[in-house]
């Protein structure tokens, strides 16, 4: 049940992206997708039974077999996707900021206007 709220919550924000108008309302509506794609892949490594992958402090190694520690690597690979899509929101708000100067309704017809004219 979680999976495809997570999907629907991609889903709308995909859509979103497709049918607004607005500059903002489209990079609301990327976050939103951006946010249920992460989400996604979160359900899909998250794997009961494992535990983290620490050492025993005394002896230096792992006190188990390596079969029942999670994989960081996917959490990494996360971790990145979600601060280089902050720094993409970010960079895309300050884009539109600039933009709103020129444009205060942020309408991609009325910015083309402008460009053409």
């Amino acid at each position: 049940m979680i999976e495809a709220l997570v999907l629907v919550t991609a889903l709308a924000g995909f859509l979103g992206l497709l049918l607004r108008r607005n500059l903002f309302l489209k990079v609301m509506a990327l976050d939103v997708m951006s946010t249920g794609v992460i989400g996604f892949f979160v359900l899909l490594a998250a794997r009961s039974g494992l535990r983290t992958p620490i050492l025993d402090s005394s002896t230096g190694t792992a006190s188990e077999p390596a079969a029942g520690y999670a994989d960081p690597v996917p959490q990494a690979v996360i971790l990145t996707a979600i601060v280089i899509g902050f720094s993409v929101q970010a960079l895309l708000l300050v884009v539109i900021t600039h933009l709103a100067q020129r444009e205060p309704s942020l309408q991609i017809e009325a910015l083309e206007e402008t460009a053409e004219g």
